[in-house]
């Protein structure tokens, strides 16, 4: 793994990760999995859902990179190098 962002990813403390609050504040509940900010603990939800919250995160904050928070997943994605690990 050559990515910097991936390397220093810390670990954060989540509320719940059952739903995706941007989506329940516009009242949509269509959301596919969901992802946690590992620089601020935003949960958000993934590319594959209408609204795209987890990205949307990341474009108006910068924090590179995230984590799955679907059961049994422990893989992170770094926005800003386009890795995984």
């Amino acid at each position: 793994m050559s990515c910097q962002h991936l390397t220093e990813a810390g670990v954060v403390e989540v509320g719940s990760t059952e739903e995706c609050p941007d989506c329940v504040a516009i009242g949509d509940a269509n959301w596919v999995h969901l992802r946690v900010c590992l620089t601020c603990g935003h949960v958000g939800c993934c590319d594959s859902s209408p609204n795209q919250h987890a990205t949307k995160h990341f474009e108006s904050s910068g924090h590179p990179v995230i984590r799955s928070a679907q059961p049994g997943e422990a893989w992170r994605w770094c926005y800003v190098d386009e890795e995984i690990g």
